[in-house]
């Protein structure tokens, strides 16, 4: 491999050009497999699961009542302003890792191990809480078969044993071994059963809306005892602004704003995938924004439908059982639609696990390929897939999603996500001006403000995040500060060439070199 680094003021940054270099290593060569078709299926693949066969209902009932649809809206503009961030990186830096590999060519490797580190909030964590949501559904798809079987048993104390989340898990690591096509042609299949299923809902829920049913739109404030709750369970926001508790209300639709995100995380592992796809500079954009308006139009469908079938307050989690859209149609007295749902959500919840695991996969074949992790990971197998870090990614998701209970993680995962989008959003800004003369197939319209806009909306999501969920959040990047400086740091392929351990290579041209 050979690796350049810039002079900065002590950072190591690695230049856009000798990242695009290090793709053609024999040993760590990616297949290029992927169109634009791919990715938005991987798009909307991962995107339409959790979030809308879940949260839609329950975030209405316990958080924001019919106004969840302004809640999605609000996310969505926040993802769709890091969209466009992330398009002209992925388009200019067609290498995988995505926003880990755009930081360490902008702010250098100490920000771009951070950022990979957060990521494993969003993909690894992600996965693992999906998983268990799918075997929730498996379970309640073979009782509809008349097999009343469980899917999950406590072990005792902390500890459960989730074979459904095991068996998904399993099965999903050895298609991705398998190959990138392979997976994207199964996710083309199940994403096509799961939309028909969302239109479904959208059309046959139509049927159902009463109007009293939207008023209050935005119900009065409340103290709430679920989701935001209060004290460290209420959102960072309303206990600055001094509210009581951010459960319905302007600060109930801000944090159910902050709770759904968790709906729309995963487009950007479409950019993960920027090393195997043909045609990246057209592709990557289309495919990591025409995937975010499609899913977007479906969610804001889907809560308006859902908050006018049912009020909202029947829709809140009563004696520690939460609603769903299976939930909402069983009200109004069609079970038969009920049960169509959950198969549907079945299908739907296996895409999302596997694009997750596949982003994930990508960002610690980054990683290890510039030395923050064990080398021996960006191998590539005969497929030209990194059959080791897949299998890696596959046992410890299993092993996290089979023994451990996964609730209160989706908010992790938010805001492991936003602080990835942040610094996406900033380093457009940086690399305008450090490296004007890179060609940008895609360019992100009125730079700065779009970015500014970005990073704002994106801070603004995490004030609406609970204290507790801060809290863990800090203790996560104090772990990962020590792991970079224990063992990172002294065996990145950049700091071992600056020590000598390697040969140097030459300067990059076009003035990568330049700080």
């Amino acid at each position: 491999m050979t690796v350049t680094s810039r002079p900065g003021g002590g950072r190591r940054v690695k230049s856009v050009e000798q990242s695009i270099r290090d793709t053609d290593e024999p040993d760590s060569k990616l297949s290029k497999s992927l169109g634009t078709l791919d990715l938005i299926v991987f798009g909307v693949a991962v995107v339409i699961g959790a979030g809308i066969f879940t949260l839609t209902a329950r975030t209405a009932g316990n958080v924001a009542g019919p106004a969840v649809s302004l809640s999605f809206v609000l996310a969505a503009i926040a993802c769709g302003l890091a969209a466009l961030c992330y398009a002209e990186f992925a388009s200019t830096v067609p290498v995988a890792g995505s926003a880990y590999t755009f930081s360490y060519a902008t702010f250098g490797e100490f920000i771009a191990w951070i950022i990979g580190w957060d990521l494993v909030l969003e993909f690894a964590v992600g996965s693992a809480y999906v998983s268990t949501g799918w075997s929730e559904y498996l379970q309640e798809v073979l009782g509809l078969m008349g097999l009343e079987v469980k899917t999950k048993f406590e072990l005792g104390g902390f500890f459960t044993f989730n074979w459904g989340a095991l068996l998904l898990v399993v099965v999903l690591a050895f298609l991705l071994y398998r190959g990138t096509k392979l997976s994207s042609r199964v996710s083309l299949v199940i994403t096509g059963i799961k939309v028909a299923i969302v239109l479904f809902v959208i059309i046959l829920g139509a049927f159902f809306i009463r109007a009293q049913n939207y008023s209050p739109f935005i119900p009065p404030p409340a103290a709430g005892t679920t989701e935001t709750g209060t004290g460290i369970q209420q959102s960072l926001l309303s206990l600055f602004g001094g509210a009581s508790s951010s459960v319905f209300g302007l600060y109930g639709v801000f944090a159910a704003a902050a709770v759904v995100f968790f709906a729309f995380i995963g487009f950007d592992a479409v950019a993960t995938t920027a090393e195997e796809t043909r045609n990246p500079a057209k592709s990557l954009p289309r495919g990591i924004i025409g995937s975010l308006v499609i899913v977007t139009v479906l969610y804001v469908a889907v809560t308006l439908v859902i908050s006018g079938m049912v009020p909202y307050t029947e829709l809140a989690t009563q004696n520690g059982e939460s609603k769903t859209l299976a939930s909402a149609f069983a009200i109004v007295g069609a079970p038969w639609a009920a049960a169509i749902i959950a198969v549907g959500a079945l299908a739907g919840l296996t895409t999302v696990v596997m694009v997750l695991m596949l982003g994930q996969i990508r960002i610690m074949f980054a990683m290890s390929r510039d030395g923050l992790l064990p080398t021996g990971l960006a191998k590539t197998n005969e497929r030209g897939t990194p059959g080791r870090a897949t299998w890696l990614i596959g046992t410890v998701v299993a092993l996290v999603a089979t023994f451990f209970p996964a609730e209160d993680l989706e908010q992790m995962v938010n805001i492991g996500t936003l602080s990835a989008f942040v610094l996406v959003s900033i380093g457009v800004i940086v690399l305008r001006r450090t490296r004007p003369e890179l060609p940008r197939s895609f360019r992100t319209p009125l730079v700065p403000l779009v970015p500014i806009l970005a990073v704002l909306a994106c801070v603004w999501l995490m004030l609406n995040l609970s204290v507790e969920t801060w809290l863990r959040f800090i203790i996560w990047m104090v772990v990962g500060v020590i792991v970079y400086f224990t063992y990172s740091k002294r065996n990145s392929v950049l700091g071992r060439r600056e020590r000598g351990e390697l040969p140097t290579q030459a300067a990059d041209s076009g003035g990568s070199d330049q700080s």
